[in-house]
């Protein structure tokens, strides 16, 4: 196969000093065409299309400035970016096809990724299903192996990598030894950063890794604005999570909600910048100024109401409309705050607009349909109700959603420890429940992470018949949800195409497992009521 060209070497017009250049590859640096969910594209391999055209479908290059500075960035290293500025230092984000001239005179290149070697989700499932590297892995890699860093290195810089994706340094086998990396930095880097930038400036002796504990996490009073505009206008509202999933390793740290001031700022850097979209962000939306798991309407729609007055200035301003949407959501929050305080329909009737802005749309966690695994691995993630009604939650949520205006993207987790067939079957028989609603259902295979990242990956070995079939009815689910929103939301050909390539990759994962169970479709039902015979015999 030809070997992609990620990475460009152009030289910008003017140079910034700099002692800090913050960059990550292309995959990362991209704004994937201002759709956000346009970046899975990136976690799979070029299939389907020639390869170029690929890369221009998942991860466009981004406008720079005069000095190789990218219009938007992520939103990790804009936190980076600004915590290293207020505390003196100078620092920059530079696209990655623009860093080598400062390479020459920087003392350290700050790198930060989500997935540096395609071992998080979904670029395990598409590495699977195809036999191929996904494209961000190859990027990071072409990337970190490029002879200019090699010899910079050399010459003194130092390398410090880190962000989500940081425990990969530790799996990825042989990783330190061939690339040139200094300092790994795990959790919250916001106060770190600049005692690991104090240390390179004053030659002192740095650690090979540094783990921020969750109970180092920074406090608000340490969590810097972003100075400029982050990757679709993501603002973050919270940090932390309270339902204690043992999967995920961000509710281990400590609950922050960011002050409504503070986020007015950057929804306005955003803004200003020329960023037509709003993307509030944590790990749970409706839980910002909660009480525990309990929504709090007043918070809630104050929160709203004060962003979409800023939005409406800003339309009125430049006669353009601006998008809305939120990152995350669990799916108790959207029931809790609807029986209780029918707030998501408020909410919705105040978001949504019909022309910008057609429905609310987030990414959510089904990740089994199984009462048993739920309590088992998961027990607060339906709180305020129990895990034994988990099912049911589900289903009544995405009524809601269907209802007003909602448009959950859902994951399932595939091979979480002690999973067992009638697990399987149960969230195979959830998904079918799900049939009548407007919605995503991505498979994911379990990645050991959190308080579970002492047990073993879910390896291609390991996907059974049973595996293949809940996969199998996710991907139909969303290959008929993402036609419906095609033919309904999306008249811009520059949208239309990247969709209708992502449901073409979907229809070919539908295609292997198909092959590989030997099922024709709806076999499913029959295939449960036999083993639930057995069992119960």
């Amino acid at each position: 196969m030809q070997k992609l060209v990620f990475h460009r070497k152009l030289e910008p017009r003017k140079l910034l000093d700099l002692d800090f250049v913050i960059t990550v590859d292309r995959c990362m640096m991209s704004n994937y065409h201002g759709r956000e969910f346009l970046g899975f594209l990136s976690t799979a391999p070029p299939v389907l299309l020639p390869e170029k055209l690929w890369i221009w479908l998942a991860c466009p290059r981004m406008k720079v400035d005069e000095y190789g500075r990218p219009w938007q960035a992520p939103y990790g290293l804009r936190k980076i970016e600004a915590a290293l500025q207020e505390a003196g230092f100078k620092a920059a984000i530079i696209d990655p096809d623009y860093i080598w001239p400062y390479l020459r005179r920087a003392k350290a290149l700050l790198i930060g990724h989500h997935d540096f070697f395609g071992l998080g989700h979904p670029s395990t499932e598409w590495w699977w299903l195809t036999g191929r590297e996904p494209a961000n892995r190859r990027s990071f890699i072409e990337f970190i192996s490029q002879p200019e860093i090699w010899e910079a290195h050399r010459r003194g810089l130092k390398i410090v990598v880190g962000g989500p994706a940081a425990w990969q340094w530790s799996v990825e086998p042989g990783a330190l030894e061939k690339w040139p990396v200094d300092v790994i930095v795990e959790g919250e880097a916001d106060e770190v950063i600049v005692k690991i930038a104090e240390a390179i400036l004053e030659g002192g002796e740095l650690p090979r890794r540094i783990e921020v504990s969750p109970r180092d996490s920074p406090s608000l009073e340490k969590i810097p604005a972003i100075k400029a505009p982050s990757v679709n206008g993501l603002v973050e509202i919270m940090r932390g999570c309270p339902r204690g999933c043992q999967f995920c390793s961000v509710t281990a740290r400590p609950l922050r909600h960011i002050p409504l001031p503070r986020i007015l700022e950057e929804v306005r850097v955003n803004l200003e910048a020329g960023v037509r979209q709003i993307i509030l962000h944590s790990e749970d939306v409706p839980l910002y100024g909660a009480y525990g798991v309990i929504p709090n309407p007043e918070k809630l729609t104050r929160l709203h109401k004060e962003v979409l007055k800023v939005k409406q200035e800003y339309e009125e301003r430049v006669g353009e409309g601006i998008g809305f949407s939120w990152s995350h959501s669990s799916l108790s929050s959207i029931l809790v705050m609807e029986e209780r305080f029918r707030l998501f329909s408020k909410l919705s009737e105040m978001v949504v607009d019909g022309d910008t802005v057609k429905f609310i749309a987030f990414q959510t966690g089904i990740e089994t349909g199984s009462p048993r695994l739920a309590k088992r691995i998961m027990p607060g993630k339906s709180a305020p109700y129990p895990p034994e009604k988990w099912p049911e939650v589900v289903e009544e949520a995405f009524r809601i959603l269907a209802d007003n205006n909602g448009f959950p993207a859902a994951t399932i987790i595939l091979g979480i420890p002690g999973e067992t067939t009638d697990d399987l079957v149960a969230t195979a028989e959830l998904i079918e429940r799900l049939k009548p609603y407007p919605s995503l259902i991505v498979p994911l295979f379990f990645v050991p992470l959190g308080r579970l990242k002492n047990h073993d990956w879910f390896r291609r070995e390991d996907v059974t018949d049973y595996h293949l079939e809940v996969m199998r009815l996710a991907y139909h689910h969303t290959i008929r949800w993402a036609w419906w929103v095609a033919g309904k939301y999306v008249s811009n050909p520059a949208v239309a195409l990247p969709l209708k390539l992502f449901m073409a990759l979907t229809r070919v994962a539908v295609a292997i497992l198909e092959k590989r169970l030997g099922l024709t479709h709806h076999e499913l039902l029959h295939h449960t009521a036999r083993h639930n015979a057995a069992v119960a015999a």
